[in-house]
Formats: structure tokens, sequence, C-alpha cells
């Protein structure tokens, strides 16, 4: 070897064997050890905020913690590469932001029938002339078609409507010519006629026949027998 360069080598020899070039790389030794270390408890937070598995980031630390000191950079560009992209608050954050979207999309109301949009206080579709809502008879305000009460005074559209139905099936309905007070709760039955009704049994009194057409019956009666009526004209 020439001795200039071995004069170099002396010289950086004992650079290294000063007790301050020592103190600085077991400094930099430390730093290093350190920050593998922090590397390692790194990605074991970050894959804590990314999956709900309690074993991956375990796992990570210590796939770091295998690389050694030395090749420990390279085992943080690993995962890097193969840590999920998102972070837990970051998928519920979008999971909301898209269940916002979608209840803001059902909110908006669509004909059932044409599927056009239509407004919350339409009554009709003019379109399609569809149906949508009615209007409630007791506070005049709109309500739907499958409501069975009003959400707005409280009125129940079913109890009305079989009241309604009830009481007209309960109505008899009468012929023609007899008059209403024959329904009445003092109307007699069918059948209920005594012999004391003048033995018309099975049907209602009924009014008695004119006088006139009553003589004229008897005339004609007796004239057929042949005898003659006291008080009455002989025949010419």
């Amino acid at each position: 070897m020439p001795k200039e360069l071995q004069g170099v080598t002396d010289a950086i020899g004992g650079m290294f064997d000063s007790p301050a070039v020592q103190l600085g790389l077991r400094a930099i030794a430390v730093y290093w050890i350190i920050f593998w270390l922090a590397a390692s408890y790194w990605a074991f937070r970050d894959l804590q905020l990314r999956t709900d598995n309690p074993v991956m980031p375990y796992l990570a630390a210590a796939f770091v913690i295998l690389f050694t000191p030395i090749l420990f950079p390279a085992a943080i560009v690993i995962y890097r590469i193969v840590r999920p992209h998102e972070k837990i608050d970051e998928v519920y954050e979008r999971t909301l932001a898209q269940e916002a979207m979608l209840a803001e999309i059902e909110t908006v109301k669509n004909c059932p029938t044409c599927r056009r949009r239509i407004h919350e206080e339409w009554i009709i579709c003019p379109t399609c002339r569809t149906r949508l809502a009615r209007v409630c008879p007791n506070c005049s305000r709109l309500v739907g078609l499958d409501w069975s009460i009003c959400a707005w005074c409280g009125r129940d559209f079913e109890r009305r409507d079989v009241a309604a139905a009830v009481s007209a099936a309960s109505t008899p309905i009468l012929p023609a010519g007899v008059p209403s007070a024959a329904a009445g709760p003092m109307a007699t039955p069918v059948g209920a006629m005594s012999e004391e009704d003048g033995g018309q049994t099975g049907a209602l009194r009924t009014p008695s026949r004119p006088a006139a057409r009553t003589v004229g019956t008897r005339s004609g009666s007796q004239r057929s027998s042949g005898r003659p009526t006291p008080g009455s004209l002989p025949e010419s």
C-alpha cells in the first residue's frame, strides 16, 4: 500500500477512534432503532384506523419488526402498498353521504303510474290523471288515499264509512205507493191480522170501499136473485 493511502486510512481510523465520533455513531444507531420501533407502532395504529379486525394491526407491527432495523424501510413501503386505502371514518362518512343522497331521492315524489315528478300538494297527476290524494271532509287538508284516519284532525274514515253503510243497510226499502208510516215501529206485520179485522189474514187492512160502490154491488146481487129490495122501485 502506498504511503499516501496509508496515511489517509490512519487518519480516518483515528477519527473514528475519537470519543466524540463514537458518541455520534451510537446516537445515530439509537435514533435508527427508535425510528424502527416507531415505524412498527405507526403501522399498528394506522391499521387500527383502517380495519375492524383486531388481529391485523398486530400482524402489521410484527411484519415491520421482522425486517430488522436495517431493512424496515422496505417493510414500510410494502405495508403502504397493501394496506386499505380508506379509513373506517372515511368509509362511514361515505356511507352516510350515500344514504343521505338516497333519502333525498326518495323524498322526491313520483306519480305511481307515469313516474313523473309531482308536487306534494297535488291531488291529481296532470299527466296521466291518476288520483294522488284526497281532501279530508272535516279539516279540508290533504290526506293519503291509504290513510284510515286523518293525521290532522283525527277523523276516522273507516268508522264513518262503516256507519254509513250499516245505516243504509238497515233502512227498509218500501214498495211504491206504501206510505212511510207503515215502516214505523207500530206497523202491523204480515200475517198478524186476526179474525176481528174482517177475516183478512195475511195482509194489511185495506181502506173501506166507497159507499156508492157498495150500493151498486148490493143492487146487482139482488137483481141476480130476483128478490126485490124493500124500498126499491120495481122494474118497469
